[in-house]
């Protein structure tokens, strides 16, 4: 220390990388700060590249850019724990699950693209099956851990920002209590208890209806709430730090398609079929983001603002919508050459601001196959954005079926990516498979 300033150094831990600084600094070099005032730092870590990724990115890596319609190629499907180069796109991906030998029964999948599938430091995964039953698996090693002890169906478990230990979940399609599990001593103890504390006597379901999120610091959540009957009564906002509802709003009926709390924790964004709003924290003013619901999630855009970021299939434009000020951004065209095809949005990246991971699927039309089809790419929050395509899903063809969906889901720091694959059986028959970056090659938005 010098005077009123201070020099920030790193010095990551064995098995991890630094990956930038936010808050105060920025960058990943040594940081000089002035201490005039209170100053926030963050030093963002990252598990480093399993050796075998970095054997194929000896030679470093050179994403492809823009709309680069290349063909899926035809592979063998892989086995489990086989890392390939991508032969188009020269990422590095990895079977990461194989159900038929494993304990996980029916399937092994990536649960949601709006689900974040990474503990805090990048170490493990969360796996679904289809009787249920949720699953660790090592991230490094690709070794199934266990059959995790709590959560089961539709339980929406959410992991601890920093805390890779711990993960919240509710009750199967909720219940009135929040959970938090330690998945290494299977012990949970509540966190929330909304028992007789809500406006609705009669309330029995708490839960977001599988696509929500809290802040991305878990401090504040959003849930709908439903009677015995599925009824649906209202939706609150909770700050877990001081236990306290924030808010509350009536839906008289009207069942919400899902609830989300906004990364900032500012916003509540509720999704009825008829409409797509952002409501603040206390319910006390809402913004129209889309005239429908689709396929969304929310991300940070550049600035640290929360960003809407959907399909909108009325208009023909993937969207952001910055729920602060309001305004939307067309980003691209989804209806090239008359063709057709179904999104999924992954904005969990929330250490690289500014850009959302996307999936396609289930596409169609005469004119065939077009760029922006049967993969998963990484767009910028902007007009004219920088696209990087990362591999092809080979969820083709689609069968039509919900689980073979490929709902891909970026970590937060954008160096590992989560799909679901079929490799091209047209069925359920699905596992697991991660891409893994380089930190850095999704570069800083600007």
């Amino acid at each position: 220390m010098s005077g009123t300033s201070v020099t920030l150094n790193t010095a990551p831990s064995s098995g991890y990388v630094f990956t930038g600084w936010s808050g105060a600094c920025s960058g990943t070099s040594a940081c000089t700060v002035s201490m005039t005032v209170n100053r926030n730092v963050t030093a963002a870590f990252t598990a480093a590249t399993t050796a075998s990724c970095s054997a194929i990115y000896d030679s470093g890596l050179t994403l492809v850019t823009g709309t680069d319609n290349t063909a899926p190629p035809t592979m063998a499907k892989p086995t489990k724990g086989q890392t390939f180069k991508d032969p188009v796109y020269g990422t590095c991906v990895v079977r990461l699950t194989d159900y038929a030998n494993e304990p996980p029964v029916g399937f092994a999948r990536n649960d949601y693209a709006r689900r974040q599938a990474f503990n805090a430091d990048n170490t493990k995964v969360l796996i679904y099956a289809l009787d249920g039953n949720w699953h660790l698996y090592d991230a490094a090693t690709y070794a199934w851990i266990k059959q995790l002890v709590g959560p089961a169906g539709d339980a929406e478990p959410q992991w601890h920002p920093t805390n890779p230990d711990l993960l919240y979940y509710v009750p199967t399609n909720g219940g009135l209590v929040l959970n938090e599990l330690n998945v290494v001593t299977d012990q949970t103890r509540v966190v929330g208890n909304f028992a007789n504390r809500l406006p609705w006597a009669t309330a029995a379901h708490v839960w977001t209806k599988s696509e929500g999120s809290s802040s991305k610091d878990a401090r504040y959540w959003g849930f709908m709430v439903d009677d015995v009957n599925w009824t649906s009564l209202g939706a609150f906002t909770w700050d877990m730090q001081t236990d306290t509802i924030l808010g509350t709003m009536n839906t008289n009926g009207n069942r919400p398609d899902n609830v989300s709390m906004s990364p900032t924790g500012n916003y509540i964004i509720v999704s009825w079929l008829d409409g797509t709003w952002s409501y603040t924290r206390d319910f006390s003013s809402r913004t129209l983001v889309n005239a429908v619901v689709e396929h969304a999630d929310i991300a940070l855009d550049v600035n640290g603002d929360d960003a809407y970021v959907a399909v909108d299939y009325q208009t023909g434009w993937i969207i952001s919508v910055n729920l602060r000020t309001g305004v939307r951004t067309n980003i691209f065209e989804v209806y090239p050459n008359g063709t057709a095809t179904a999104f999924h949005f992954s904005g969990k990246a929330y250490n690289r601001p500014g850009w959302v991971l996307m999936s396609a699927y289930a596409d169609y039309g005469a004119a065939g196959r077009q760029w922006l089809h049967r993969k998963v790419y990484a767009v910028e929050l902007k007009a004219n954005p920088r696209i990087y395509h990362l591999a092809h899903h080979h969820v083709d063809p689609y069968s039509g079926q919900y689980w073979d969906e490929p709902h891909a889901s970026v970590n937060r720091d954008f160096t590992k990516i989560m799909f679901t694959s079929n490799w091209n059986a047209g069925n359920i028959d699905v596992d697991a498979y991660m891409i893994e970056l380089p930190a850095g090659a999704i570069p800083a938005s600007n």
